[in-house]
């Protein structure tokens, strides 16, 4: 059997991200920097006021109460009219530019407007200020020059809201995956329809198509293939000229004669495997016209196992992304996780929640067979349960967490 380690290497060296393209920001959400982005902008362009308030001199409010003459009155986005003088305060409002003169800014509510006088509007303020109080710099958050974003970056709505900030309106980025997934046999029906003797539900594909799309791909759904060699070939032959890889499940293990086994090792280079692991042992994985196909055990849960320890990282590569896969943690198991020795590593799917202590807590769902799928759907993680003879409850288990 190949060790789980060995098959990821050649899965993931065999997959290199796809070629970068530029697209206009808004057409970027999700999508991995492919390269910098350098700002050549300030953040803010001026300075301005942090806070509702007045535009002083600190030096008039060192003593307090002070009563200035309020000289105009700034709001965002609008210019300054006047510079502030010795004695004079400018209302502000919060991202308006801070006038000449002034270095300083009170808080409104510090202050209490006194009405007109021979010398126009004035105000008491009541608390002194220094040097620089509320105001936030040009550049204060970005200088021109910066790299505000490195390669790698995940564009995430706050990433494109600093992209937007410094006025980034292109950038460099990997591509989505566009990825064919099927599903073949004579026996699925999809159209909900009554079940004869033999015939069962289509299921793979449909989650296989929600995987997919959860991973950032962008998915073609090729719906039911029935068994008949030459209209799959004809499938999956259109499927590599129009996607960048292709997903099936079903007809991967060394003894089955299946038409997608037959099909794919005439019109593909494919690697048959046995892979150490349970569920989720027959894996397949090959080329076809130079674009990578995966192909997944019929199992429901064995496709889910394998989708995540070998399909998933390797699109995700595909898509420029650094963080392969799912988020990992070592938990503490209040159940035992028994087991047999049997050469594989045993992917056992828990339920868990944060106890306590502060630490992760998991329990088995109630079916762990490989054709189980609803007792799996309800799984929030994967127990990493190596060879042996299992754990007993208190031990520390690795898990995999799957949302």
């Amino acid at each position: 059997m190949t060790p789980l380690e060995d098959a990821q290497a050649f899965v993931l060296g065999s997959c290199p991200p796809l070629a970068p393209l530029t697209l206009p920001r808004t057409e970027a959400l999700g999508l991995v920097l492919a390269e910098p982005v350098v700002s050549t902008e300030f953040v803010p362009p001026f300075a301005n006021s942090a806070v509702d308030g007045y535009a002083v001199r600190a030096d008039d409010v060192a003593d307090v109460p002070a009563v200035l003459r309020v000289v105009g009155e700034i709001s965002a986005g609008a210019a300054p009219q006047h510079p502030v003088g010795s004695g004079e305060a400018i209302r502000i409002m919060t991202g308006a530019p801070l006038p000449d003169g002034a270095d300083a800014v009170v808080m409104v509510e510090d202050s209490e407007r006194v009405g007109d006088s021979a010398d126009g509007d004035r105000v008491r303020l009541t608390a002194s200020v220094r040097p620089g109080a509320a105001i936030r710099g040009a550049g204060d958050d970005v200088r021109s020059g910066d790299e505000v974003c490195p390669a790698g970056t995940v564009i995430t709505p706050s990433i494109a809201g600093v992209l937007a900030s410094v006025n980034a309106r292109e950038v460099t980025v990997f591509p989505r995956v566009r990825v064919a997934v099927l599903s073949t046999g004579d026996e699925l029906v999809d159209d909900g329809s009554p079940l004869a003797l033999g015939q069962i539900r289509e299921s793979n594909k449909t989650m296989l198509t929600g995987l997919l799309a959860e991973a950032g791909c962008d998915v073609v759904d090729l719906g039911v293939v029935r068994d008949d060699e030459a209209e799959l070939a004809r499938v999956l032959e259109s499927a590599a000229a129009d996607c960048d890889a292709v997903v099936t499940s079903g007809g991967v293990s060394m003894g089955d004669y299946d038409v997608v086994k037959a099909v794919l090792g005439r019109i593909a280079e494919m690697t048959w495997m046995q892979i150490a692991i349970k569920p989720a042992k027959p894996f397949a994985f090959g080329r076809l016209s130079g674009i990578p196909i995966f192909g997944l055990p019929g199992n429901p849960v064995s496709s889910i196992v394998s989708f995540e320890l070998l399909a998933r990282p390797a699109l995700r590569r595909m898509m420029g992304h650094r963080r392969l896969t799912r988020t990992s943690l070592v938990a503490v198991t209040d159940a035992d996780l028994r087991r047999s020795a049997d050469g594989k590593v045993h992917f056992m799917r828990v339920n868990g929640e944060f106890g306590d202590d502060g630490r992760y807590h998991v329990r088995p769902v109630g079916s762990q067979g490989s054709h189980q799928l609803a007792a799996t759907a309800t799984a929030d993680a994967m127990a990493i349960v190596p060879d042996g003879e299992g754990l007993a409850a208190g031990d520390d288990v690795a898990v995999l967490m799957l949302h």
